[in-house]
Protein backbone atom coordinates (compact mmCIF):
# COMPACT_ATOMS: atom_id res chain seq x y z
CA UNK A 1 0.00 0.00 0.00
CA UNK A 2 1.60 3.30 -1.03
CA UNK A 3 1.81 6.07 1.55
CA UNK A 4 0.53 9.77 0.61
CA UNK A 5 3.14 11.56 2.58
CA UNK A 6 5.65 10.09 3.92
CA UNK A 7 8.91 8.68 1.75
CA UNK A 8 12.02 6.56 2.62
CA UNK A 9 12.87 9.00 5.24
CA UNK A 10 9.62 10.85 7.41
CA UNK A 11 7.98 13.99 5.02
CA UNK A 12 10.16 15.33 2.79
CA UNK A 13 9.30 18.52 -0.03
CA UNK A 14 10.15 22.07 -1.15
CA UNK A 15 9.53 24.00 1.71
CA UNK A 16 6.09 25.97 1.66
CA UNK A 17 4.95 24.11 -1.61
CA UNK A 18 5.07 20.49 -0.59
CA UNK A 19 5.90 20.99 3.29
CA UNK A 20 3.35 23.81 4.19
CA UNK A 21 2.16 25.08 7.79
CA UNK A 22 -1.43 23.21 7.53
CA UNK A 23 0.64 20.02 6.44
CA UNK A 24 2.62 20.73 9.57
CA UNK A 25 0.17 21.70 11.71
CA UNK A 26 -2.06 18.10 10.89
CA UNK A 27 1.18 16.10 11.31
CA UNK A 28 1.60 17.41 14.56
CA UNK A 29 -2.27 17.30 15.56
CA UNK A 30 -2.10 13.38 14.04
CA UNK A 31 0.75 12.36 16.07
CA UNK A 32 -0.12 14.17 19.24
CA UNK A 33 -3.81 11.74 18.84
CA UNK A 34 -1.29 8.41 17.74
CA UNK A 35 1.28 8.56 20.67
CA UNK A 36 -1.08 9.74 23.88
CA UNK A 37 -0.71 6.49 25.50
CA UNK A 38 -1.88 7.26 29.21
CA UNK A 39 -3.07 9.37 31.48
CA UNK A 40 -0.60 11.97 32.25
CA UNK A 41 1.54 15.20 30.76
CA UNK A 42 2.48 13.82 27.90
CA UNK A 43 4.97 15.57 26.20
CA UNK A 44 7.10 16.06 22.85
CA UNK A 45 10.62 17.27 22.15
CA UNK A 46 11.09 19.35 18.73
CA UNK A 47 14.17 19.78 17.13
CA UNK A 48 15.57 21.25 13.67
CA UNK A 49 18.58 22.41 11.15
CA UNK A 50 19.67 25.36 10.40
CA UNK A 51 17.19 26.03 7.20
CA UNK A 52 14.75 29.62 7.36
CA UNK A 53 11.91 27.65 6.75
CA UNK A 54 12.38 26.03 10.18
CA UNK A 55 10.61 28.62 12.07
CA UNK A 56 7.49 28.07 10.41
CA UNK A 57 7.49 24.97 10.17
CA UNK A 58 8.26 24.28 14.10
CA UNK A 59 5.42 27.39 14.97
CA UNK A 60 3.10 24.83 13.14
CA UNK A 61 4.10 22.13 14.76
CA UNK A 62 3.50 23.40 18.02
CA UNK A 63 0.08 24.30 17.47
CA UNK A 64 -0.60 20.90 16.45
CA UNK A 65 0.92 19.16 19.32
CA UNK A 66 -0.65 21.81 21.98
CA UNK A 67 -3.78 21.85 20.06
CA UNK A 68 -4.20 17.95 21.25
CA UNK A 69 -3.21 18.81 24.95
CA UNK A 70 1.08 17.92 24.26
CA UNK A 71 3.79 19.72 26.29
CA UNK A 72 6.18 21.02 23.84
CA UNK A 73 9.97 21.19 24.34
CA UNK A 74 12.22 23.21 21.89
CA UNK A 75 15.48 21.93 20.98
CA UNK A 76 16.77 24.62 18.92
CA UNK A 77 19.47 23.73 16.21
CA UNK A 78 20.29 19.96 16.86
CA UNK A 79 21.61 16.55 15.05
CA UNK A 80 18.77 14.33 14.14
CA UNK A 81 20.51 11.67 16.29
CA UNK A 82 20.54 13.81 19.12
CA UNK A 83 16.32 14.16 19.12
CA UNK A 84 16.61 10.48 18.91
CA UNK A 85 18.48 10.33 21.81
CA UNK A 86 17.00 13.16 23.47
CA UNK A 87 13.36 11.51 22.84
CA UNK A 88 14.32 8.62 25.05
CA UNK A 89 16.77 10.27 27.66
CA UNK A 90 13.52 12.80 28.10
CA UNK A 91 10.96 10.76 28.61
CA UNK A 92 9.26 12.58 25.63
CA UNK A 93 6.45 10.12 24.14
CA UNK A 94 7.23 11.37 20.51
CA UNK A 95 10.47 13.53 18.67
CA UNK A 96 10.64 15.45 16.04
CA UNK A 97 13.20 16.49 13.58
CA UNK A 98 12.97 19.78 11.18
CA UNK A 99 15.17 18.93 8.44
CA UNK A 100 15.62 17.52 5.03
CA UNK A 101 19.46 16.69 5.31
CA UNK A 102 21.09 16.69 2.39
CA UNK A 103 18.96 18.56 0.37
CA UNK A 104 19.11 22.37 -0.18
CA UNK A 105 17.70 24.89 1.94
CA UNK A 106 14.71 25.22 -0.50
CA UNK A 107 13.47 21.94 0.78
CA UNK A 108 12.44 20.51 4.50
CA UNK A 109 11.36 17.67 6.19
CA UNK A 110 9.63 15.98 9.17
CA UNK A 111 11.12 13.08 10.71
CA UNK A 112 9.40 11.20 13.52
CA UNK A 113 10.58 9.26 16.58
CA UNK A 114 8.70 7.11 18.49
CA UNK A 115 9.10 7.37 22.58
CA UNK A 116 12.08 4.79 22.42
CA UNK A 117 14.15 6.74 20.18
CA UNK A 118 13.31 4.82 17.05
CA UNK A 119 11.78 6.01 13.02
CA UNK A 120 8.58 5.15 12.94
CA UNK A 121 7.46 1.93 11.48
CA UNK A 122 5.43 1.91 8.08
CA UNK A 123 2.36 0.97 9.90
CA UNK A 124 2.27 4.15 12.18
CA UNK A 125 3.07 6.38 9.96
CA UNK A 126 -0.03 4.90 7.48
CA UNK A 127 -2.01 5.68 10.63
CA UNK A 128 -0.75 9.55 10.72
CA UNK A 129 -1.61 9.58 7.18
CA UNK A 130 -5.06 8.49 7.76
CA UNK A 131 -5.33 11.03 10.37
CA UNK A 132 -4.08 13.68 8.58
CA UNK A 133 -7.01 13.11 6.32
CA UNK A 134 -9.59 12.70 8.25
CA UNK A 135 -11.76 15.32 10.71
CA UNK A 136 -8.93 16.22 13.18
CA UNK A 137 -10.72 19.49 14.31
CA UNK A 138 -13.18 16.97 16.09
CA UNK A 139 -10.74 15.75 18.50
CA UNK A 140 -8.79 18.83 19.59
CA UNK A 141 -8.05 18.86 23.17
CA UNK A 142 -10.61 20.90 25.41
CA UNK A 143 -9.61 24.71 26.41
CA UNK A 144 -8.39 23.72 29.68
CA UNK A 145 -6.25 20.85 28.53
CA UNK A 146 -4.12 22.53 26.04
CA UNK A 147 -0.40 22.07 25.70
CA UNK A 148 2.43 24.36 26.92
CA UNK A 149 5.46 25.26 25.28
CA UNK A 150 9.06 25.87 25.88
CA UNK A 151 12.48 26.65 25.00
CA UNK A 152 15.01 24.39 26.31
CA UNK A 153 18.82 25.49 26.15
CA UNK A 154 20.96 22.52 27.84
CA UNK A 155 20.31 20.04 25.32
CA UNK A 156 23.60 20.75 23.84
CA UNK A 157 25.87 19.94 26.69
CA UNK A 158 23.87 16.87 27.33
CA UNK A 159 24.37 15.54 23.46
CA UNK A 160 28.06 16.55 23.78
CA UNK A 161 28.95 14.50 26.97
CA UNK A 162 26.53 11.22 24.68
CA UNK A 163 28.97 11.51 21.85
CA UNK A 164 31.99 11.70 24.19
CA UNK A 165 31.06 8.79 26.34
CA UNK A 166 31.01 6.30 23.09
CA UNK A 167 34.73 6.17 23.19
CA UNK A 168 36.30 4.08 25.68
CA UNK A 169 38.13 5.73 28.30
CA UNK A 170 41.84 5.45 27.90
CA UNK A 171 41.10 7.38 24.78
CA UNK A 172 41.90 10.87 24.21
CA UNK A 173 42.09 13.00 21.06
CA UNK A 174 45.36 14.99 22.18
CA UNK A 175 47.86 15.03 19.15
CA UNK A 176 45.42 15.27 16.30
CA UNK A 177 44.63 18.06 13.90
CA UNK A 178 40.89 17.61 12.61
CA UNK A 179 38.93 19.47 10.38
CA UNK A 180 35.30 19.59 10.89
CA UNK A 181 32.96 20.63 7.98
CA UNK A 182 29.30 20.96 9.94
CA UNK A 183 27.69 21.73 6.36
CA UNK A 184 26.42 25.38 8.15
CA UNK A 185 23.63 22.44 9.79
CA UNK A 186 22.38 20.92 12.72
CA UNK A 187 25.86 20.44 14.11
CA UNK A 188 27.64 23.61 14.01
CA UNK A 189 27.81 23.41 17.78
CA UNK A 190 28.13 20.44 19.04
CA UNK A 191 30.38 18.75 16.80
CA UNK A 192 33.21 21.18 17.14
CA UNK A 193 32.81 21.55 21.03
CA UNK A 194 33.02 17.84 21.10
CA UNK A 195 36.21 16.89 19.19
CA UNK A 196 37.55 19.97 21.00
CA UNK A 197 36.38 18.87 24.37
CA UNK A 198 38.22 15.44 23.94
CA UNK A 199 41.65 16.85 23.46
CA UNK A 200 42.42 17.32 19.45
CA UNK A 201 42.83 20.98 17.56
CA UNK A 202 39.58 21.46 15.48
CA UNK A 203 39.60 23.58 12.96
CA UNK A 204 36.03 24.20 12.00
CA UNK A 205 34.21 25.19 8.81
CA UNK A 206 30.72 24.83 8.01
CA UNK A 207 30.10 26.83 11.00
CA UNK A 208 28.25 30.33 10.10
CA UNK A 209 24.92 29.15 9.12
CA UNK A 210 22.33 31.85 7.63
CA UNK A 211 19.01 29.79 7.17
CA UNK A 212 20.24 29.52 3.17
CA UNK A 213 23.62 28.51 3.05
CA UNK A 214 22.97 24.43 4.41
CA UNK A 215 24.96 22.24 2.33
CA UNK A 216 25.74 24.55 0.01
CA UNK A 217 29.44 23.46 -1.32
CA UNK A 218 29.87 22.36 2.66
CA UNK A 219 29.06 18.87 3.83
CA UNK A 220 29.38 15.42 2.74
CA UNK A 221 27.37 15.80 -0.24
CA UNK A 222 30.15 18.69 -1.23
CA UNK A 223 34.02 17.33 0.26
CA UNK A 224 36.28 19.52 -1.99
CA UNK A 225 36.66 22.36 0.29
CA UNK A 226 37.25 20.09 3.44
CA UNK A 227 39.28 17.76 1.20
CA UNK A 228 41.49 21.58 0.12
CA UNK A 229 41.78 22.59 3.83
CA UNK A 230 42.86 19.33 5.18
CA UNK A 231 45.70 19.56 2.42
CA UNK A 232 46.33 23.37 2.82
CA UNK A 233 46.39 22.58 7.10
CA UNK A 234 48.36 19.17 6.95
CA UNK A 235 45.53 17.70 8.91
CA UNK A 236 45.37 14.39 10.31
CA UNK A 237 41.92 13.67 9.45
CA UNK A 238 38.64 15.62 8.02
CA UNK A 239 35.23 14.96 9.06
CA UNK A 240 32.00 16.03 6.67
CA UNK A 241 28.55 15.71 8.27
CA UNK A 242 25.69 16.30 6.35
CA UNK A 243 22.72 19.22 7.19
CA UNK A 244 21.34 17.13 10.22
CA UNK A 245 24.63 15.18 10.84
CA UNK A 246 23.43 11.94 11.14
CA UNK A 247 25.60 10.77 7.87
CA UNK A 248 29.63 11.51 7.55
CA UNK A 249 32.20 11.18 4.88
CA UNK A 250 35.74 11.40 5.85
CA UNK A 251 38.49 12.95 4.12
CA UNK A 252 42.08 11.20 5.11
CA UNK A 253 45.58 13.51 5.35
CA UNK A 254 46.28 12.86 1.58
CA UNK A 255 42.37 15.00 1.19
CA UNK A 256 41.36 11.74 -0.58
CA UNK A 257 37.55 10.17 0.49
CA UNK A 258 36.77 7.78 2.93
CA UNK A 259 33.18 6.25 2.18
CA UNK A 260 30.76 4.59 4.08
CA UNK A 261 31.42 1.04 2.97
CA UNK A 262 35.27 1.33 4.19
CA UNK A 263 34.18 3.07 7.55
CA UNK A 264 31.87 0.00 7.79
CA UNK A 265 34.59 -2.33 7.48
CA UNK A 266 36.74 -0.50 10.14
CA UNK A 267 34.61 -0.55 12.29
CA UNK A 268 33.54 -4.08 11.87
CA UNK A 269 36.71 -5.38 11.95
CA UNK A 270 38.12 -3.39 14.96
CA UNK A 271 34.79 -4.77 16.89
CA UNK A 272 35.43 -8.25 15.92
CA UNK A 273 39.23 -8.06 17.18
CA UNK A 274 37.32 -6.68 20.58
CA UNK A 275 34.38 -9.42 20.41
CA UNK A 276 32.06 -6.72 20.50
CA UNK A 277 29.73 -7.83 17.40
CA UNK A 278 26.92 -9.27 18.54
CA UNK A 279 26.16 -11.05 15.16
CA UNK A 280 28.97 -12.12 13.22
CA UNK A 281 28.86 -9.63 10.13
CA UNK A 282 26.92 -6.04 9.57
CA UNK A 283 24.17 -5.11 7.50
CA UNK A 284 23.92 -2.66 5.34
CA UNK A 285 21.94 -1.68 1.99
CA UNK A 286 21.86 -3.09 -2.08
CA UNK A 287 24.02 -0.29 -2.54
CA UNK A 288 26.91 -1.44 -0.78
CA UNK A 289 30.44 -2.22 -3.06
CA UNK A 290 30.89 -6.03 -3.45
CA UNK A 291 34.04 -5.33 -2.31
CA UNK A 292 32.98 -4.75 1.45
CA UNK A 293 30.71 -7.57 1.06
CA UNK A 294 34.10 -9.74 -0.14
CA UNK A 295 36.08 -8.12 2.63
CA UNK A 296 34.13 -9.69 5.52
CA UNK A 297 33.61 -12.97 4.00
CA UNK A 298 37.69 -12.79 3.84
CA UNK A 299 37.89 -11.99 7.86
CA UNK A 300 34.75 -14.44 8.91
CA UNK A 301 31.88 -11.91 8.53
CA UNK A 302 29.00 -11.68 6.67
CA UNK A 303 26.52 -8.92 4.76
CA UNK A 304 23.31 -8.47 5.01
CA UNK A 305 21.53 -6.63 2.14
CA UNK A 306 18.74 -4.25 2.78
CA UNK A 307 16.63 -2.01 0.40
CA UNK A 308 17.86 1.41 0.35
CA UNK A 309 17.19 3.45 3.41
CA UNK A 310 18.99 3.66 6.85
CA UNK A 311 15.51 2.94 8.62
CA UNK A 312 15.37 -0.33 7.04
CA UNK A 313 18.57 -1.29 7.62
CA UNK A 314 17.91 -0.93 11.37
CA UNK A 315 14.76 -2.95 11.21
CA UNK A 316 16.76 -5.50 10.07
CA UNK A 317 19.58 -4.98 13.06
CA UNK A 318 16.46 -4.84 15.29
CA UNK A 319 15.12 -8.40 14.04
CA UNK A 320 18.34 -10.40 13.80
CA UNK A 321 20.55 -9.31 16.25
CA UNK A 322 23.28 -7.20 14.78
CA UNK A 323 24.69 -4.26 16.35
CA UNK A 324 26.25 -2.42 13.35
CA UNK A 325 25.39 -1.50 9.88
CA UNK A 326 24.80 1.14 7.44
CA UNK A 327 24.91 2.84 4.47
CA UNK A 328 27.21 3.86 1.49
CA UNK A 329 26.71 7.33 1.83
CA UNK A 330 27.41 7.73 5.16
CA UNK A 331 24.61 6.50 7.48
CA UNK A 332 26.66 4.14 10.45
CA UNK A 333 24.21 2.90 13.00
CA UNK A 334 25.87 1.94 16.23
CA UNK A 335 22.89 0.15 18.36
CA UNK A 336 24.81 0.48 21.44
CA UNK A 337 24.67 3.72 21.19
CA UNK A 338 22.27 5.27 19.15
CA UNK A 339 18.95 4.64 17.73
CA UNK A 340 19.68 5.84 13.92
CA UNK A 341 22.51 6.45 12.08
CA UNK A 342 24.70 9.50 14.23
CA UNK A 343 28.22 10.81 11.90
CA UNK A 344 29.69 12.26 14.81
CA UNK A 345 30.10 9.22 16.84
CA UNK A 346 30.60 7.18 14.03
CA UNK A 347 33.86 9.39 13.26
CA UNK A 348 34.87 8.85 17.19
CA UNK A 349 34.72 5.18 16.45
CA UNK A 350 36.74 5.60 13.91
CA UNK A 351 39.21 8.01 15.64
CA UNK A 352 39.77 5.50 18.24
CA UNK A 353 40.75 3.18 15.88
CA UNK A 354 43.30 5.98 14.38
CA UNK A 355 44.61 6.52 17.84
CA UNK A 356 44.67 2.80 19.08
CA UNK A 357 46.91 1.39 15.90
CA UNK A 358 49.08 4.99 15.69
CA UNK A 359 48.68 4.91 12.15
CA UNK A 360 47.40 7.29 9.27
CA UNK A 361 43.87 7.60 8.34
CA UNK A 362 44.53 6.47 4.56
CA UNK A 363 45.96 3.39 5.91
CA UNK A 364 43.34 2.53 8.88
CA UNK A 365 40.56 3.12 6.40
CA UNK A 366 41.89 1.41 3.05
CA UNK A 367 40.42 -2.20 4.05
CA UNK A 368 39.50 -3.29 0.27
CA UNK A 369 39.61 -2.54 -3.16
CA UNK A 370 36.20 -1.16 -4.32
CA UNK A 371 35.05 -2.65 -7.35
CA UNK A 372 34.19 -0.66 -10.00
CA UNK A 373 30.95 1.12 -9.85
CA UNK A 374 28.41 3.15 -11.85
CA UNK A 375 25.32 4.79 -11.05
CA UNK A 376 23.04 6.63 -12.73
CA UNK A 377 19.84 8.77 -12.42
CA UNK A 378 16.87 8.84 -15.21
CA UNK A 379 14.39 11.50 -14.30
CA UNK A 380 10.86 11.57 -15.31
CA UNK A 381 7.49 12.73 -14.70
CA UNK A 382 5.19 9.84 -14.23
CA UNK A 383 4.23 6.91 -14.92
CA UNK A 384 5.93 3.67 -13.96
CA UNK A 385 8.94 3.36 -16.72
CA UNK A 386 10.54 0.10 -15.12
CA UNK A 387 7.19 -2.23 -16.45
CA UNK A 388 7.63 -1.19 -19.74
CA UNK A 389 8.56 -4.56 -21.93
CA UNK A 390 11.61 -2.94 -23.50
CA UNK A 391 13.13 -1.96 -20.03
CA UNK A 392 12.23 -5.44 -18.59
CA UNK A 393 14.10 -7.06 -21.40
CA UNK A 394 17.11 -4.69 -21.16
CA UNK A 395 17.55 -5.30 -17.37
CA UNK A 396 17.33 -9.39 -17.83
CA UNK A 397 19.80 -8.43 -20.58
CA UNK A 398 22.09 -6.63 -18.25
CA UNK A 399 21.84 -9.54 -15.54
CA UNK A 400 22.81 -12.20 -18.03
CA UNK A 401 25.81 -10.08 -19.03
CA UNK A 402 26.89 -9.47 -15.74
CA UNK A 403 26.81 -13.02 -14.53
CA UNK A 404 28.52 -13.81 -11.08
CA UNK A 405 31.30 -11.03 -11.57
CA UNK A 406 28.74 -8.42 -10.76
CA UNK A 407 25.14 -6.42 -9.45
CA UNK A 408 22.96 -4.95 -10.59
CA UNK A 409 20.45 -2.56 -8.85
CA UNK A 410 17.69 -0.67 -10.40
CA UNK A 411 15.19 1.24 -8.33
CA UNK A 412 12.99 4.39 -7.81
CA UNK A 413 14.20 7.00 -5.62
CA UNK A 414 12.28 7.75 -2.41
CA UNK A 415 12.61 11.11 -2.10
CA UNK A 416 12.74 12.12 -6.01
CA UNK A 417 11.04 11.50 -9.16
CA UNK A 418 14.40 9.66 -10.75
CA UNK A 419 15.00 5.75 -11.30
CA UNK A 420 18.19 4.96 -10.36
CA UNK A 421 20.39 2.37 -12.25
CA UNK A 422 23.95 1.29 -10.24
CA UNK A 423 25.69 -1.68 -11.44
CA UNK A 424 29.53 -3.05 -10.10
CA UNK A 425 31.71 -5.74 -11.06
CA UNK A 426 35.27 -6.47 -11.81
CA UNK A 427 35.23 -5.11 -15.72
CA UNK A 428 34.82 -1.78 -15.08
CA UNK A 429 34.18 -1.43 -19.11
CA UNK A 430 31.68 -4.20 -19.03
CA UNK A 431 29.79 -2.09 -16.12
CA UNK A 432 29.42 0.97 -17.87
CA UNK A 433 27.83 -0.64 -20.84
CA UNK A 434 25.17 -1.98 -19.04
CA UNK A 435 24.80 0.65 -17.12
CA UNK A 436 24.43 2.71 -20.31
CA UNK A 437 22.15 0.30 -21.86
CA UNK A 438 19.54 0.26 -18.86
CA UNK A 439 20.05 3.63 -18.50
CA UNK A 440 19.10 4.17 -22.29
CA UNK A 441 16.24 2.13 -22.13
CA UNK A 442 14.62 3.96 -19.11
CA UNK A 443 14.95 7.12 -20.74
CA UNK A 444 12.75 5.74 -23.57
CA UNK A 445 10.48 4.48 -22.22
CA UNK A 446 10.42 7.67 -19.66
CA UNK A 447 10.09 9.72 -23.03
Amino acid sequence: MSRKYFGTDGIRGRANGVITPELALKVGQAAGLIFQRGDYRHRVVIGKDTRLSGYMIETALIAGFTSMGMDVLQLGPMPTPAVAMLTRSMRADIGVMISASHNPFEDNGIKLFGPDGFKLSDDVEREIEALIDGELHKRLAGSRDLGRAKRIESVHARYIEFAKRSLPRNVTLDGLRIVVDCANGAAYRVAPETLWELGAEVIAIGVEPDGFNINRDVGSTAPAALAAKVRELRADIGIALDGDADRVLIIDEKGQSVDGDQLMAVVARSWKEDDRLTQPGLVATIMSNLGLERFLGGIGLNLARTAVGDRYVLEHMREHGYNLGGEQSGHIIMSDYATTGDGLVAALQLLSVVKRQERPVSEVCHCFDPLPQILKNVRYRSGQPLDADSVVTAIAQARERLGNSGRLVIRPSGTETVIRVMAEGDDRHLVTEVVDDVVEAVAKAAA
